[in-house]
């Protein structure tokens, strides 16, 4: 089933009003059932739509994702925790661990985020700090280092108490740093699992209704208490498109999830395909060495993305100045790389559009334009020899020593040797 014939199911009533955030351009986002709610691209941080987005309010069990994140950090998924010991209200969700029990602290976020656990909670902040109050120390500075400025936390579960607030962005915003967590996004987008301890092998559900009613959907956290309402911070991906939703103070669970499907359905009609790159397509060209032509290079295959008509699709190429041959046509001469606002999302290589022949013995000598000049030099070079074996005859004619008179003068001494002069 698809989110919008889930929509139609759940007879959502929706007006709408103006979008918040630059991304949704002249689209108009809907007006939800709840107090607070907020609509980000997970690629970009990019808000794309919410209402009261700042302002911080009780979030229930969401708080858990501070635990998890606090933990993910600091912990170590294969170190054993032993329970300490809950005494939990008969309206709290519990995994159930025995004083002296112990976990891992891997089987212990999966207790945690898929039934809300609230002893494994408590197991996992005395874990790791000593104290719930040592960890809920970490919790604040881990907030602000992420810098959640509306988000104040007095404990790791999320029971109401005084200061125990967040607000739907920051919320989003701690979503977006679990996410970068592989586990994390493992955890959230299981509908069941075992959680294992030493003791037992207990199987358990996730409280988030909408997992394996659409492929898309894939976390993230409900919560609910009185002073919360209820809560769900969803998480959805189309077509490499990964969207996170958070929707505070809700009147139902059903009210809830309509809301998180109507907001992630927005989102998604956000985007559509835009082709950075056609196959084959030409994107520079290059001097070809002792020529005066260029060589053309192609794509070698095409790129398309979804991506937000606001959004910024740039490709910048890499490529030499100047190619010699011999080259075959296809010969790969460099990189484009395609980006989204600023953000490397794929790269191609780039291929000589056709073959280029080796160089001529008159290209390795320097080209046509170098021959004529050596031509020229060897003409003037035979021209000057020419013009001085000139000059030296004609010095010889004034003296009267020119070759002919040499060949004379030697022909009369040998008739005198034999006496064969003529007195003429």
């Amino acid at each position: 089933m698809t989110l919008s014939a889930l929509l139609v199911a759940a007879c959502l009533s929706v007006s709408t009003a103006p979008a918040l955030a630059a991304g949704a351009e002249s689209s108009r986002a809907p007006l939800l059932d709840a107090a607070a709610w907020v609509l980000v691209d997970a690629r970009s941080g990019d808000q794309l739509a919410g209402q009261a987005e700042s302002r911080a309010r009780p979030i229930a069990s969401a708080t858990k994702l501070m635990t998890a994140f606090v933990a993910l950090e600091q912990g170590n998924l294969n170190q054993t925790l032993t329970a300490p010991g809950y005494d939990a209200l008969a309206v709290e969700s519990v995994l159930g661990l025995q004083k002296g029990e112990r976990i891992s602290l891997d089987n212990a976020l999966v207790a945690m985020l898929l039934p809300s656990a609230n002893d494994v909670a408590v197991a996992v902040a005395k874990g790791l700090a000593g104290s719930t109050g040592r960890f809920v120390e970490r919790m604040n500075e881990a907030a602000a280092e992420l810098g959640m400025s509306d988000s104040s936390f007095t404990n790791p579960i999320g029971l109401d108490a005084p200061g125990h607030l967040s607000s739907a962005r920051d919320l989003a915003t701690l979503t977006l740093a679990l996410r970068r967590f592989k586990r994390f996004r493992e955890i959230v987008d299981q509908s069941q699992a075992v959680v294992s301890t030493d003791r037992a092998e207990r199987p358990v559900l996730s409280r988030n209704s909408l997992l394996g009613i659409d492929p898309s959907i894939n976390g993230v956290k409900t919560g609910f208490t009185l002073g919360a309402g209820y809560v769900l911070v969803g998480s959805a991906e189309r077509d490499r498109v990964p969207l996170v939703s958070v929707v505070l103070g809700a009147p139902s669970e059903a009210a809830r999830d309509a809301a998180t499907l109507e907001l992630l359905e927005y989102g998604f009609s956000l985007y559509g395909e835009r082709r950075a790159v056609r196959a084959d397509e030409e994107l520079a060209s290059v001097q070809i060495s002792h020529s005066d032509d260029d060589l053309a290079l192609v794509a070698s295959r095409g790129v398309s993305v979804q991506a937000r008509e606001d959004q910024s699709l740039r490709v910048a190429v890499d490529a030499p100045g100047e190619v010699e041959g011999p080259l075959t046509a296809g010969a790969s001469l460099g990189t484009a790389t395609i980006s989204l606002d600023g953000e490397r999302i794929d790269r191609v290589r780039l291929l000589a559009a056709q073959g280029v022949a080796a160089p001529s013995l008159i290209d390795d000598v320097g080209g046509s334009s170098s021959i004529a000049l050596i031509l020229v030099g060897l003409g003037a070079a035979i021209l000057l020899v020419v013009l001085m074996a000139r000059r030296r005859g004609d010095v010889q004619t004034v003296s009267g020593r020119t070759p002919e008179d040499r060949i004379r003068q030697r022909e009369r001494r040998r008739r005198r040797r034999h006496g064969d002069v003529d007195e003429r």
